[in-house]
Parts: structure tokens; C-alpha cells; sequence
């Protein structure tokens, strides 16, 4: 483990070097969601104040908020993009011959990369839930207070793996950036950034709970809200958690396929 945790300072170090990029890319992910609020403000004006499958104005704002908070902590920043390039300029090689697992590597670089990125978006973070203060309430009960932190983390690795998995089709293909994009518009729709999933038709909305995609963002927020509770809230963790088994699963095996395909240039 010593050695892990070595990887874990180097990537903090690493990352720091480059924490003005992280300022202004949190800065910058916030215009976003002002002009979401914007929108939503003005269709709970001009619809008579009717709410949208049990969502309030005030519940709509504080949605978006913790898309913010989950954001910051869970998203996967060009982990993807950089595996892809170990693997295209043979970067990997190293690790064929030395006892590191490049999964548990890259695992490590992606927690020191959150961590380095939180401690940068607090400040603007914080700005920002300050200028939505009124808006924001606790945990719903101390079960959401207690399972929504354990959540945040399955979703953390899920984000990861998914993500080390897409990666890996760098084996077999030179320019994987098509199936990167198709996949993060996918993930946005589907996992709840645009708008809560719960707006959906209902066969819709409970189609995807069978996916992994609700359970990168919407289910943590919504554990946090109270919108999913008693049996629903356990099978929905037991679903996440089958997820990131899953993924897990699926980057191995990936990793196993490619490195038979892999020919040790560079490095």
C-alpha cells in the first residue's frame, strides 16, 4: 500500500502545480448552472407555480446546487484522455515489468486529482452556495445524512471505472475522443445534469434506474433530497453498488483483452 499512497502524494503534487487551470475551469463550470436557474426561475413564473412531478422552485434551485457539489467531488477530468495516451505512446510498458497495477495507479491519480480540484472549487464553491443560502437545506433524515457520503463515493468510483474502461479501447483503436464525447453527452442526459431524471415520463425514468447512469448523479441527490427513501433507497444503493461491480469487471477484462493486443513501443 506504501507505494499507492506514494502515487497518491505525487499526483497532489502534481496536480497543485497546475491549480490556477482548476480555478478558472470551476469558475467557469458555474456559468452553466446560473443559466439553468435562470431558465427554471422563469418556467415556475410563467407556469402559475404548478411543480413538475413534486419539485418546488426552491427544491429546483437546491437540485442544482448539489449537481454542483457532486460535480466537484465525483467527476473524472481527462483521466480517460490520459490512459488513452499511456497506452497510444506506450507508457504502459513500465508497468508490465514493475509490481504496480496500473489499475489501483490510475485509481490513486484520479482521488489525488479530486482532492487537489476540491481544494481549489471550495472557495468558489462556497460563493456560490452562499449566493443560494436561502435555497439550501440539511438531509432530509440521518439516514440521507449517513448513506449520501457512502454514495458520493460508489459514484466517484463508477465515474472511474466507466471511464478507465471507455480508455481502454485505445488498444484496438488509434483516436477514441468520438466514443468519449458520445458517452459524456449520453451520461448528461441521462444521469440528471440537464434536469432531474424524476421529470421524465415515468416508464422512462424507471427504465433508467436498470442503468448505470441515474446512479453517477441523480441518486446521490436525490438520497440527500428525500426523493428516494425506505425500499427504494436500498435496492437503488444495491444497484449502484452491482454497478461499480460491474464496471470494475469490465475494466479488468479490458485491461486483460488489450494488453494480449498490446506491442510494447515507447515507454
Amino acid at each position: 500500500m506504501k507505494k499507492y499512497w506514494h502515487v497518491i502524494g505525487i499526483g497532489l503534487q502534481s496536480n497543485l502545480t497546475y491549480r490556477f487551470n482548476y480555478l478558472t475551469r470551476t469558475l467557469f463550470s458555474f456559468i452553466p448552472l446560473f443559466a439553468m436557474l435562470s431558465l427554471w426561475r422563469t418556467i415556475y413564473a410563467g407556469n402559475g407555480g404548478k411543480e413538475p412531478n413534486g419539485f418546488t422552485q426552491a427544491q429546483m434551485v437546491f437540485y442544482y446546487m448539489l449537481v454542483a457539489v457532486v460535480d466537484v467531488f465525483t467527476a473524472v477530468n481527462e483521466d480517460d484522455w490520459q490512459i488513452a495516451a499511456d497506452i497510444r505512446e506506450g507508457n504502459i510498458s513500465q508497468f508490465l515489468l514493475k509490481p504496480v497495477d496500473y489499475l489501483w495507479y490510475r485509481l490513486c491519480l484520479f482521488f489525488s486529482g479530486r482532492i487537489a480540484f476540491i481544494m481549489m472549487a471550495i472557495v468558489p464553491l462556497a460563493i456560490f452556495i452562499f449566493c443560494f443560502r436561502t435555497y439550501f437545506v440539511a438531509p432530509v433524515n440521518g439516514i440521507a445524512l449517513a448513506v449520501f457520503p457512502f454514495s458520493l463515493l460508489l459514484t466517484a468510483l463508477l465515474q472511474f471505472f466507466i471511464s478507465y474502461t471507455m480508455a481502454m479501447l485505445a488498444f484496438w483503436l488509434l483516436e477514441i475522443s468520438t466514443f468519449i464525447f458520445i458517452l459524456f453527452a449520453f451520461e448528461y442526459l441521462a444521469s440528471g445534469h440537464l434536469f432531474p431524471l424524476a421529470l421524465l415520463p415515468s416508464p422512462l425514468f424507471h427504465a433508467l434506474l436498470f442503468t448505470p447512469f441515474p446512479y453517477l448523479l441523480y441518486f446521490p441527490i436525490s438520497i440527500y433530497m428525500g426523493k428516494i427513501a425506505g425500499t427504494d433507497l436500498w435496492f437503488g444503493l444495491a444497484m449502484q453498488i452491482g454497478w461499480v461491480l460491474l464496471a470494475y469487471g469490465c475494466a479488468r477484462f479490458m485491461w486483460r483483452r488489450g494488453i494480449k493486443k498490446y506491442s510494447a513501443f515507447g515507454g
